[in-house]
């Protein structure tokens, strides 16, 4: 008589754009079929795309609308989820550390808890690297999360309304956002807050002067703007930005932030009343502790598989991942786009795995990029492998540029959702557009 087959677990902790749709793929195939049980562990309750986090922060995206809740996914797509965020890792015995909860109050709602695994799948994203920068945790407002974008959207309109409502006219520059790092957050970012500041002025706030009074400040320590793109593209993002009256300062290096403003190595003082730090990123401060090889961002070092080197059981992807290009020592960007395929390759290597297969190394196939500057435009560039035989980058703007921005995030619900609830989805976001407020005053 054949033994019972002992499903394997396979436990994956965190739930961005990569662990997500790696938890998905596997409850539809592997936790459908019984031959595993998928485990996602995740200190939020709910799922939103990172990318959308300045829209959120600006407050012309309402979080609530496009976040999804993990207990309900993993209901339908066959896993299972576990609130919890991880401090440690027991290697010898197989079992993730996930830290005790505590409410509002202070107390313990949920213990410590342990979670055995065959294999584990780090996904835990980055946090905001400030590099040691005086002053800069204490005066600073990061994007890091959705509860951070949340905070900062409350700040601001908080100030929108003193400015409004105060029996003087505010002081020239009292609503100054400086934005520290001028990569696709930072450029969007200020973007959409230049948008915001229009659409304020249409709601009624009519004492604020949108040229007068918010005044947006971009600065970038490399000598162009999204420097990971091509230059043609940092061009024409630098060129409509200024055209926005945004003051862009490239080749600029912040030392110190005040509660008045950024010192830099040049001696300049840029002054602000809110600043806003996109610049670097580093792991998860636990993931040095846990005894994996990490690099300098206390990024978790894996192999071409995805493993990592000192424990083939346990796999990373991701930001908190330092994956090599395979062209000397480089390492992959910290994107949703390598995220996603990166997920797409665990997801075979894990079925490889099960079956006693070889597993397959991992290749990025950059699809180029795009920056979207709110309702104005957007820009960026296609590479040569989406089209077809032909070769190089094509650099596209405006309307065409804005809709295949947004087709990045639908290929993101379509991995998670499948075609036709997409398409359900999309249309939902058609038939409701006009009902919903533009802009999130509350």
């Amino acid at each position: 008589m054949d033994k019972q087959y002992v499903p394997r677990r396979i436990v994956i902790v965190g739930g961005g754009a990569g662990g997500l749709e790696l938890a998905t793929s596997l409850g539809n195939d592997l936790g459908r079929r019984g031959l595993a049980e998928i485990t996602l562990v995740d200190a939020s309750l709910t799922h939103l795309w990172k990318p959308l986090l300045h829209e959120v922060a600006a407050g012309t995206l309402d979080a609530g609308h496009d976040e999804m809740a993990f207990l309900s996914h993993a209901h339908r797509h066959n896993f299972r989820f576990l609130f919890g965020a991880m401090d440690g890792l027991d290697r010898e015995n197989k079992k993730v550390h996930l830290a005790p909860f505590s409410d509002e109050a202070e107390h313990v709602t949920i213990p410590a808890r342990e979670v055995e695994y065959d294999w584990l799948v780090l996904s835990v994203g980055s946090v905001t690297n400030d590099f040691g920068v005086t002053g800069a945790r204490d005066n600073c407002l990061f994007l890091d999360n959705r509860d951070d974008a949340d905070r900062f959207q409350r700040i601001i309109l908080s100030a929108y309304i003193d400015a409004q409502t105060r029996e003087i006219p505010p002081d020239p520059g009292a609503l100054t956002v400086a934005i520290v790092g001028g990569g696709a957050t930072g450029v969007e970012l200020a973007a959409e807050l230049h948008h915001v500041a229009r659409r304020m002025v249409a709601f009624g706030f009519d004492r604020i002067d949108p040229d007068r009074d918010v005044r947006l400040a971009l600065i970038e320590a490399t000598d162009r703007l999204v420097s990971a793109a091509p230059e043609r593209v940092s061009e024409t993002t630098e060129r409509e930005l200024r055209a926005l009256g945004v003051a862009v300062h490239t080749g600029t290096q912040v030392t110190e932030v005040t509660d008045q403003g950024l010192q830099t190595k040049g001696g300049e003082f840029i002054p602000a009343r809110f600043v806003v730090w996109t610049a670097g990123i580093k792991a998860p401060k636990f993931l040095g502790t846990i005894g994996l090889e990490t690099n300098r961002a206390g990024q978790v070092i894996v192999e071409r598989t995805l493993q990592t080197p000192g424990d083939s059981d346990i796999f990373a992807l991701g930001d908190c991942a330092a994956c090599p290009t395979g062209v000397g020592k480089r390492t992959l960007p910290p994107t949703a786009q390598v995220a996603s395929q990166q997920a797409a390759t665990l997801y075979v290597n894990l079925k490889a795995k099960l079956q006693g297969n070889d597993m397959v190394p991992f290749q990025f196939k950059n699809r180029g990029g795009f920056v979207s500057l709110s309702e104005h435009t957007a820009v960026g560039s296609m590479m040569g492998n989406l089209l077809g035989k032909v070769s190089g980058t094509l650099m596209i703007e405006g309307w065409a540029a804005r809709l295949t921005y947004r087709m990045i995030y639908r290929k993101h619900q379509l991995a998670l959702h499948g075609w036709l609830n997409t398409g359900l989805i999309i249309l939902s976001d058609w038939l409701t557009r006009r009902g919903r407020s533009r802009l999130k005053l509350h």
